[in-house]
């Protein structure tokens, strides 16, 4: 197992210094000019190529790689020009924010995704089937910012059970944020919820007619007691690596999730400094949000590997 664990870790490498490249051509390829931004149109010429020179920005493409990885290395991803601090700081102060959506949004997707999957597996084909079908077909199709303005309409506006945007309300009590948190962590989590229902029930389809599964009908083991012990942890390998694939997707799809409802994490961040063409932020939050994703991914290898021995051994 622990050579497994190395040769994947071994693997990362390469992947990280990718993202990193991918990352840097990105300010290349975005058009405009920093120093526009920056010091804006009225500036002139000399005053332009002064900062172009200052940010590192007439220098070759490879060494301003160079700098941008030395840069890299030490902790720091650049001034946010949109919020007139360290993009590194900015990132920081808003990560716990976005990874609470993210990890109740996947609690929520995998228990009731999980359930349903299994619930719809022991019925092929019955009412109860055909039913998760058009629900997961509902949520595959419905785009997260679509669903979040219509639960808005609805839970906000209409009802006005709940609240539409912000994180806290006036008194800062955990009441207040699980109230803020129930529409945008529905929303982040119904695409996932339908992606492993639906993976869960062809997991446990493979296994339901198995001759172990048949052995244990035949001595007179309860269905419920089949699926929990036996069908159920037969099938965890695929769902467990669906449930690690989909946090990778939450934290990117938290931008949109989070530019409806104003939750002030890295995606409303994002947001406002695409807006603003603030290219460092951009770039660091790309970045964080990209070695997250492989970082999960390790973890989901680990656990696959741990729950399937056949892949140790391979």
């Amino acid at each position: 197992m622990l050579s497994f664990i190395l040769n994947r870790a071994l693997q990362i490498i390469p992947v990280i210094i990718g993202v990193t490249i991918a990352t840097f051509l990105l300010a290349q390829i975005i058009p405009g000019d920093p120093a526009d931004v920056l010091l804006g149109s009225t500036a002139s010429e000399e005053t332009r190529q002064e900062l172009r020179t200052a940010l590192g920005l007439s220098e070759p493409v490879y060494i301003q790689y160079g700098i941008y990885l030395k840069n890299l290395l030490q902790g720091d991803l650049g001034q946010s020009f949109t919020f007139a601090e360290p993009v590194t700081q900015v990132l920081v102060s808003r990560l716990f924010n976005t990874s609470l959506l993210a990890i109740a949004a996947i609690i929520l997707a995998s228990i009731v995704g999980v359930a349903a999957g299994t619930w719809a597996a022991l019925k092929p084909g019955s009412i109860r089937d055909q039913g998760l079908s058009v629900v997961v077909l509902f949520f595959n199709s419905m785009p997260s910012f679509w669903l979040g303005l219509v639960l808005i309409l609805i839970f906000g506006l209409h009802l006005r059970l709940l609240p539409v945007g912000g994180m806290d309300d006036a008194t800062g009590s955990l009441a207040g944020l699980a109230a803020h948190m129930v529409l945008p962590t529905f929303t982040l989590a119904a695409w996932s919820l339908a992606v492993i229902a639906r993976m869960t029930r062809s997991a446990i389809l493979d296994v339901i007619n198995s001759d172990y599964i048949r052995t244990a009908r035949s001595r007179g083991v309860s269905e419920a007691r089949i699926v929990l012990r036996h069908a159920l942890p037969n099938a965890m390998p695929t769902v467990i690596t669906v449930i690690g694939m989909q946090m990778g997707f939450l934290l990117s799809g938290a931008v949109l999730t989070e530019t409806v409802f104003s939750w002030p994490g890295i995606g409303l961040a994002m947001y406002q400094a695409i807006s603003t063409r603030d290219i460092p932020l951009i770039q660091g939050g790309i970045l964080v949000l990209a070695i997250a994703f492989v970082l999960i991914n390790f973890v989901v290898d680990i656990l696959y590997a741990y729950f399937n021995p056949k892949i140790k051994l391979a």
